[in-house]
């Protein structure tokens, strides 16, 4: 295993817990206080003892425990223990309780223990969120569990395989509203000053600390018990939530179920969109898998403080209040909340049904969620979003990028401690595992693939699983060894690239792992992969044929054809692997695939656009072939994220190169601008998406390349926004490109105007587009100025905007690198259990030469970099990369774009 990625040799009783003692159920009471900005509570867990047991060991992290009261039928009489007995140990975060007499096995056993801890800011666990209300800074409180924050909120057996049953009682201030997985089923006002004796409310507050008699008044809400389920999709939330409602009828059962969508007063107008897509996914769902929604309802919380995109707990969803999705749509309804349409269509998710044993199947949930979510559920409500083109641009695009690194890791990669645990929800687990398991169903057919899911599912409802018993369920369905065929693509790190070279008879295939750093040497070439070649080739009659049954297991493999008509491998770009043609091959692919009747797939053409920049940079291909695809492409009419991304990996390794860059924005405003010419700036109700698309990309494209008019254009929207504070010129589309160039060809006035939107955004989309344009201004005080903004006023959640924003600006983006590495700590005590990985990369896996890499390196020497070890190592390949792209291939991009150039 490479450098980087850490292999582990730990036996697992070191970082798991006993399983001689486990949790059944748990009566949880929560009491929250939004004033002080604290919460406590106590639990019961009713445990089964499987083995002889003369301790119990828990999960436990950042709270204050009261004593301990053990009951059990083996016992005269309860035992309590002073939490001073406990014996903690801090890095497993866990605690073990002696007991004074042992358990024997088979017995049950009652563990009660009370606790108390802060709503800190920090994103994960019980934590507090802020909103703005009548000028005044508010706050209510939510939980992110996943992976292993349960802990930090009530002690638990906090591991995905120990599920067990809850049920939740939330104290909170009567002004409130108290959420979690299940409905509410009493609420009962509680009055401080009254007394109470006997009852519910008499019980549960004796077993708090006590309240101040003139501090209410309180209620205590009541949910029903949940389904077995992990700690991890444990939720409740508390605060002055209002929500819009609606509801969907089960086609399997004929049942009506509520669905909300809860957010603050001032977001809740933006929210219709998200709930019209969740009531669309749910009967979806149920039909594809012959499994009805098991919960009585499904919330969805959108809030504004969450570091993760979104959080599919059962019956709560949670998620950032974030931008639209790129799917065409000018609908600002979407910009409130991002945990719709994508983890809309998560709520039937295999993480909740059917659970990962351990986190090293973390793709079962996530890969599974991506995949079903944003493609196969998504396109059957949204067919004109082309959302299999989106997902080659989202997913496969990022998965081959991440995983071209010699400090990759495996699909299922070892996860003995939180740090690692935290590390692997990245573009492998999602994105990857989201394409190879496309791959899959292409290979085995779309219908046996869902009705392999859907056995696999009802045979492990509520429980736990591994890779294998996904891969039974599958083959039932489809006759298929489909271990044999899937193993390697999720027990090894990398992908193959396939050269494809031209025979008498046809073609000859070879495959080898592919490196960004060029042909892999033998001791990183072992692994061979089963891979589905989806030959598309041309019928007698002209029309496109594709053989998705012929495999490469092998390393080589000849196959019969004609070619001399079109072929091409790969056919629609479902397979995880790139293609390498000869050249004169290559041009083939491209004149066919220009035409306006090609047979070759949007899909087919963006995964030429994807492979060229990226066997350029491997040096299998001289980089002006990838622009000279591009160029040949240039009158593509879908869908031009693909043609954009191809010229943007080349504009991003030569950003410092002045001479270089200046060619490639004339070759830049070459293509797009004639886009922009032809579609203008507005976009008119009706349009199509690919329209509303197209000039999105065409325009900020132009833009960004110094196209003279597309400058003015947008800086005299803005003008007009500041002249009038009158907004209907800066349509939501564009808002990010506007506010870019408003700040970049401007001064203080157009800055100022900028980050006053950020700090008080109409819409969170709108607020991400302002942070990331004040990060466009040409000044040393104004980068100074962003960076104290990015200090003092922004949102935890919100640094990686800024980072970001910096990234895109040449002559700050070594500034940007410099002050996050001064400023380290900070932004260490700022993240959350995802971001600081993001943050480290975005601020330095830009930069392209070995004098870059040696000081980053030099200073993470002395860093603890246990949260961030896999993203630091990737960010430290990508420069060595990037640097040797440019030795390799400057003479090269310098001369193609001189001789296009002396074509105008």
């Amino acid at each position: 295993m490479s450098a980087g990625v850490p292999h582990n040799t730990m036996n697992p009783k070191e970082y798991r817990l006993p399983t001689n003692v486990q949790p059944t159920h748990y009566d949880l009471a929560i009491r929250t206080d939004l004033e002080k900005l604290k919460f406590d509570g106590f639990v019961v867990v009713h445990l089964d003892v499987k083995a002889d047991a003369s301790s119990i060991v828990f999960n436990t992290s950042q709270l204050q425990l009261g004593e301990l009261t053990v009951s059990s039928p083996t016992l005269q009489q309860p035992e309590v223990y002073p939490a001073s007995t406990l014996k903690i140990d801090q890095i497993q975060e866990r605690a073990a309780l002696a007991l004074s007499s042992a358990m024997p096995a088979g017995s049950k056993a009652q563990l009660k223990v009370s606790f108390a801890g802060e709503l800190s800011d920090s994103m994960m666990g019980y934590y507090r969120a802020a909103w703005e209300h009548e000028g005044k800074t508010k706050h209510y409180s939510l939980t992110q569990f996943q992976p292993t924050a349960a802990r930090h909120a009530f002690p638990c057996w906090d591991e995905p395989l120990l599920k067990a049953t809850f049920s939740i009682t939330l104290i909170s201030r009567d002004n409130t509203v108290a959420l979690s997985n299940m409905p509410a089923v009493a609420e009962n006002k509680y009055d401080p000053n009254a007394e109470y004796k006997g009852g519910v409310i008499s019980w549960l507050t004796s077993k708090l600390s006590a309240v101040p008699k003139t501090d209410g008044p309180w209620k205590i809400t009541e949910f029903a018990m949940t389904p077995p389920m992990s700690t991890y999709v444990v939720a409740f939330a508390n605060g002055p939530f209002v929500y819009l409602e609606s509801s969907y009828k089960s086609p399997l059962s004929g049942a009506t179920r509520p669905l909300r969508i809860y957010t603050t007063p001032d977001l809740i107008h933006q929210a219709q969109f998200a709930l019209d897509v969740k009531r669309d996914v749910l009967p979806h769902y149920e039909q594809v898998f012959d499994i009805e929604y098991p919960l009585p309802k499904l919330d969805t919380l959108a809030v504004t403080d969450f570091d993760a995109g979104a959080m599919e707990n059962w019956g709560l969803i949670t998620g950032r209040t974030s931008g639209p999705q790129e799917v065409g749509s000018t609908n600002e309804e979407i910009c409130c909340c991002q945990p719709e349409p994508r983890s809309g269509a998560h709520v039937l998710r295999f993480g909740n049904v059917t659970t990962m044993k351990w986190w090293d199947n973390l793709y079962l949930n996530e890969g599974f969620a991506s995949l079903m979510g944003e493609v196969i559920i998504l396109d059957k409500i949204f067919p004109e979003w082309k959302v299999h083109a989106a997902f080659l641009s989202n997913h496969l695009s990022e998965a081959l990028s991440l995983d071209a690194k010699l400090s990759s890791h495996p699909i299922e990669v070892d996860c003995p401690d939180a740090n690692m645990i935290n590390q692997i929800f990245d573009s492998l687990s999602y994105s990857k595992a989201a394409s190879v398991l496309r791959m899959l169903s292409r290979y085995v057919g779309e219908e046996d693939f869902l009705k392999g899911v859907s056995m696999y599912l009802k045979e492990h409802r509520f429980g736990n699983t591994v890779t294998n018993d996904l891969w039974k369920g599958i083959g039932k369905a489809t006759g298929v060894d489909i271990s044999k065929v899937m193993h390697k693509w999720v027990g090894k790190m990398g992908f193959p690239v396939v050269t494809v070279a031209e025979t008498k008879d046809g073609i000859h295939v070879r495959q080898d792992r592919f490196l960004e750093t060029g042909p892999a040497p033998p001791e990183h070439n072992e692994t061979l992969w089963t891979i589905p070649l989806s030959l598309l080739t041309v019928s007698a009659d002209g029309d496109a044929v594709v053989d998705t049954k012929i495999v490469l297991s092998g390393r080589e493999k000849s196959i019969s054809l004609d070619t001399n008509k079109p072929f091409k491998i790969n056919a629609g770009t479902t397979g995880v692997y790139r293609v390498l043609y000869s050249t004169e091959r290559l041009d083939k692919i491209a004149e066919e695939a220009a035409k306006a009747n090609s047979i070759f797939s949007l899909e087919d053409r963006m995964g030429l656009l994807m492979d060229a920049p990226a066997l350029a940079q491997a040096g299998y291909v001289k980089t002006s072939s990838s622009l000279s695809l591009v160029n040949k492409l240039r009158e593509e009419t879908e869908f031009l994220n693909s043609m954009a991304d191809s010229l943007e990996a080349v504009m991003s390794t030569w950003w410092e190169h002045t001479d270089i860059k200046d060619k490639l924005d004339i070759f830049g405003r070459k293509l797009f601008v004639p886009i922009v010419k032809r579609l203008g700036y507005n976009y008119p109700e009706g349009e199509s998406v690919d329209d509303s698309l197209l000039r999105t990309k065409a325009v900020t494209v132009a833009a960004l390349a110094g196209d003279d008019d597309s400058i003015q254009e947008l800086r005299s929207r803005f003008a007009h926004f500041m002249k009038t504070s009158d907004s209907s010129q800066i349509s939501a589309d564009l808002e990010r490109v506007i506010f870019r160039i408003a700040v970049k060809y401007g001064g203080r006035p157009e800055y100022d105007a900028v980050k006053a939107i950020a700090l008080k955004p109409p819409n969170p989309s709108t607020g991400i587009a302002a942070m990331m344009g004040i990060c466009a201004a040409l000044s040393d005080e104004l980068a100074e100025e962003t960076f104290n903004y990015m200090f003092t006023e922004a949102r935890d959640q919100d640094l990686m905007y800024i980072i970001y924003g910096f990234r895109l600006n040449d002559r700050y983006t070594k500034f940007s690198a410099r002050k996050f590495r001064e400023n380290f700590d900070v932004f260490v005590e700022r993240s959350g259990n995802f971001g600081l990985a993001y943050l480290v990369q975005y601020s330095h896996d830009i930069l392209s030469t070995q004098e870059d890499y040696e000081e980053i390196a030099q200073f993470f020497k002395t860093k603890d970099t246990s949260k961030f070890s896999m993203a630091l190592q990737q960010t430290y390949d990508s420069i060595l990369a990037r640097a040797a792209w440019i030795e390799r291939s400057t003479a090269d991009v310098s001369e193609w774009l001189d001789s296009e150039a002396a074509k105008e």
